[in-house]
């Protein structure tokens, strides 16, 4: 293995093929495939009546499309040179997939929290994907370019800085570090913004399978069964209940052993189809009621179909012939701690499943209501987070090398934020034009 000099070097040496400055520089190219038509063909496969709802939640403003145009954004990142310095991809590192989780020891850590798209792939996709949302998200918010460009830097500041801190640490302390939200209560210094900090922590210690059975769930037909409220929540016949049931033993073969057992003392109540997020709608999602002591001791599981990430077709195969396994195996990677309950299937006509618990102290920003200090702060802990993900799977030691102490990246890939911008708001308003003429077909407020 080659020494930490040696690694630091071979990755200053990257900048040679690819300056930090370069990445600054985004042009639209003439090849670039109409973004509609993407989302089209991303569509093929999912329900068909699902996908006016996901339309319509895209239109709703250029954030939301950015969220749920990931494909649109890979084709770009795809279409640009890369450093080829390669960690484990979330995919879709915006900003509403950062958040709250618990660890098995009850802890509430900051981490990244979805993992749909993930695939290795150079570091930097990742990080132009987070500071684009933050350019958009403060666009929105009525705050400006400047401090668009100013939230996006801190974003790419926290990242870069983070990676060096990591890269002069041993490998069981990377692997072990984690952002606990307990150690971040100290550096908020404004009274208000420690208030909402802790509110939202407190939020998130209620989102529990107990809190969700109160809200999902009503007493019919002698139990308890998930309500009935289409077209987002709508409990399934008989045969397709079946159908769930007998995909679960494949499920829960791939949980460790200890987690079978714990599984095993559950028993399964009643089965529902979910419309979730905004980039996932139209994918095949159930959600799974099981009890375990008695009625008011549940367990609810997500089991959401995992098709191809958006990212192949760009980059070289992730080395997992099933999504599922691909989706549970990118998560293991990248979040200090995981979902106790992840595994994977395969479901009716060969679709692929993962499986994780629905609710477990999960929580996420209110990035609309951010103010522009709350805002910077927020995309601070972003770019910290990815790193610490990043640092996990890749050469953090070259990347490190490669960012180097200057803010020639951070300052570059600002640039890229806004540029971004520009071309996300453009994209947005050919959906909402497509919408308007009928050639797309779109439910709003759902």
């Amino acid at each position: 293995m080659s020494s930490p000099a040696e690694r630091s070097r071979s990755g200053r040496a990257v900048r040679k093929i690819l300056s930090r400055a370069s990445h600054g520089q985004w042009t639209v190219s003439p090849e670039r495939p109409d973004p509609v038509e993407v989302l089209r063909r991303q569509a093929v496969g999912r329900v068909p009546e699902l996908l006016p709802i996901r339309y319509g939640r895209m239109a709703a403003s250029p954030f939301a499309f950015l969220r749920g145009a990931a494909a649109v954004m890979a084709a770009d990142l795809a279409a640009r040179p890369d450093t080829g310095l390669t960690v484990q991809l979330c995919g879709d590192a915006h900003l509403l997939n950062f958040g709250v989780f618990a660890s098995p020891e009850r802890a509430l850590l900051f981490v990244l929290n979805d993992f749909d798209e993930t695939l290795p792939g150079p570091f930097e996709w990742d990080v132009k994907r987070l500071v684009a949302s933050v350019a958009v998200a403060a666009r929105q918010n009525g705050h400006g370019d400047d401090w668009a460009r100013e939230s996006a830097l801190a974003a790419a500041r926290a990242y870069r800085e983070t990676m060096r801190e990591l890269a002069g640490q041993g490998e069981l302390d990377v692997w072990y570090h984690r952002i606990d939200t307990a150690d971040l209560l100290p550096l908020i210094r404004k009274p208000k913004l420690r208030g909402r900090f802790e509110a939202g922590l407190a939020r998130a210690r209620t989102r529990t399978s107990l809190r969700a059975l109160e809200k999902l769930t009503e007493v019919r037909d002698g139990g308890r069964r998930i309500i009935h409220d289409p077209p987002l929540l709508e409990p399934l016949g008989r045969a397709d209940s079946q159908q769930v049931g007998e995909i679960f033993d494949e499920y829960r073969g791939t949980l460790p052993e200890e987690r079978r057992l714990l599984l095993d003392r559950y028993r399964r109540v009643d089965v529902a189809r979910k419309v979730v997020g905004v980039g996932s709608v139209g994918t095949r999602c159930h959600i799974v009621l099981l009890t375990g002591r008695d009625d008011d001791d549940p367990l609810f599981l997500q089991i959401k179909e995992a098709g191809p990430s958006v990212l192949e077709g760009h980059l070289p195969a992730g080395g997992h012939d099933h999504h599922g396994h691909r989706v549970v195996a990118g998560q293991r990677l990248l979040q200090a701690t995981g979902d106790i309950f992840l595994g994977w299937m395969t479901g009716p006509e060969g679709r692929h499943f993962y499986g994780r618990q629905l609710r477990d102290m999960k929580g996420s920003a209110d990035v609309a209501s951010m103010s522009r200090a709350v805002l910077g702060q927020y995309a601070g802990l972003c770019g910290r987070a990815l790193a610490r993900a990043h640092a996990r799977s890749g050469d953090r030691i070259a990347i490190a090398g490669y960012l180097g102490n200057a803010d020639t990246f951070d300052r570059a890939v600002a640039d890229f934020a806004l540029g971004y911008a520009d071309r996300t708001a453009a994209d947005h308003a050919l959906l909402a034009a497509a919408v308007a003429d009928g050639s797309v077909t779109a439910i709003t407020g759902v």
